[in-house]
């Protein structure tokens, strides 16, 4: 199996506030590296980041509908899968392409749950193609970080919690653009992801930097940093890749 883990993989952007249809992103060669592993038409079943935001879903549906074979990836069909027909996961079975999609990571992770998506991976012979939460969900122990007004103050909000165990790998994507965010009156990285770090070892990923998993490998692509035991360190640089 084939996964790639990537922080941001485009082919949406928003004009005016409205998401519409964009190529893949390219940076460090994220496209070309999908191009190689693609599936020839293509069959393509999303997994939603938040399945009860129905707009959103439709919205990234429509977009990944175009943008696909707008960045030369053929597909026949694809399917978006969210809280009001859980059953199309049924359809996973006959899916060349399983989108993870980017949302929000507890949400998506009972989502998953609710549809039996490890169980039903154990027989999936696809590509996995995932985002931000999307990526995030696929380790076996998932960091559910804290994204929303109230989570890090919250003592009931569960940070550790059991995913689909594609991967032993803990990321925290859009790295530059979080790094001097604040939540909750605290720093973001500072005071509640580096305390956590403590507990496993998370690699953050900027947007155009990502992980391609090929049959137990793991190759890192772009600029990316290790944060564990409170400490933070660039592993790689853009334009180029390691080993994990």
């Amino acid at each position: 199996m084939k996964i790639l883990l990537t922080s941001w993989l485009g082919g949406i952007e928003k004009v005016n506030g409205v998401r519409v249809p964009a190529p893949l992103a390219n940076r460090n060669c994220l496209l070309d590296t999908l191009k190689s592993i693609w599936i020839q038409n293509a069959k393509v079943f999303i997994v939603c980041g938040d399945p009860d935001n129905h707009a959103k879903n439709d919205a990234i549906c429509a977009c990944l509908k175009e943008a696909f074979p707008m960045s030369g990836l053929s597909i026949s069909g694809i399917v978006s899968c969210d809280d009001r027909n859980p059953n199309a996961a049924e359809q996973l079975s006959d899916t060349d392409v399983l989108v993870l999609a980017g949302g929000h990571v507890p949400s998506q992770n009972a989502f998953m749950k609710k549809i039996h998506l490890k169980e039903r991976l154990e027989t999936f012979r696809g590509i996995i193609v995932t985002w931000s939460a999307g990526a995030i969900n696929c380790a076996g122990i998932v960091y559910a970080g804290p994204e929303l007004d109230g989570e890090a103050i919250d003592p009931a909000y569960e940070r550790w919690i059991p995913g689909l165990g594609l991967t032993e790998l803990n990321l925290f994507p859009h790295y530059q653009s979080l790094k001097e965010d604040m939540l909750d009156g605290l720093r973001l990285m500072e005071d509640i992801t580096y305390p956590d770090s403590f507990v496993h070892e998370l690699i953050a990923l900027n947007d155009g930097s990502y992980i391609l998993l090929d049959d137990g490998k793991a190759t890192l692509f772009g600029e990316a940093y290790k944060i564990r035991d409170g400490k933070l360190w660039q592993i790689c640089r853009d334009e180029e890749s390691i080993p994990l």
